[in-house]
């Protein structure tokens, strides 16, 4: 898309868009964690749609319990990777995914544990061999033995 057709907004749009205070898009600008497209001509800043998309990505990142430091890492080493906001997306959204499976993993090995062996049984039936392939990973790597 070229900069023409580019949808441009002022801090208060992008608050209202991101249901993020003006406050804080200062702030997250001060610290580096966004930065303005440009700006008009009294001045004001102008943020990209690509800025709403990388908003959204840190408060998500934040109910996700990241602190901001482990935020912009997270985010300035996957720009390295890709300069693309797509790529960056999914691969941020995966990580977290990822994230999430890990602590239930760690959550439901316990539970595994104690079930009977025809209980067991019906589980792995109950499971695409996928899933049961990733659940099984996902508790080795944490060191929580496979589950048959």
């Amino acid at each position: 898309m070229g900069h023409g057709d580019m949808r441009l907004y002022k801090i208060g749009e992008l608050a209202r868009l991101s249901e993020v205070s003006p406050r804080t898009i200062d702030y997250y600008t001060k610290l580096g964690l966004i930065e303005p497209e440009s700006r008009s001509e009294t001045n004001y800043r102008l943020y990209s749609d690509e800025t709403l998309a990388r908003l959204k990505r840190i408060e998500h990142m934040k109910r996700e319990k990241y602190t901001l430091e482990e935020i912009k890492a997270s985010l300035s080493r996957l720009n390295k990777v890709s300069r693309d906001e797509i790529v960056t997306d999914k691969l941020t959204s995966l990580q977290l995914l990822l994230n999430q499976l890990e602590k239930e993993a760690k959550e439901v090995g316990p539970l595994l544990e104690k079930l009977k062996p025809s209980q067991m049984k019906n589980l792995h039936k109950m499971l695409t061999p996928p899933a049961a392939a990733c659940i099984e990973a996902l508790l080795l790597l944490l060191g929580k033995g496979p589950l048959s």
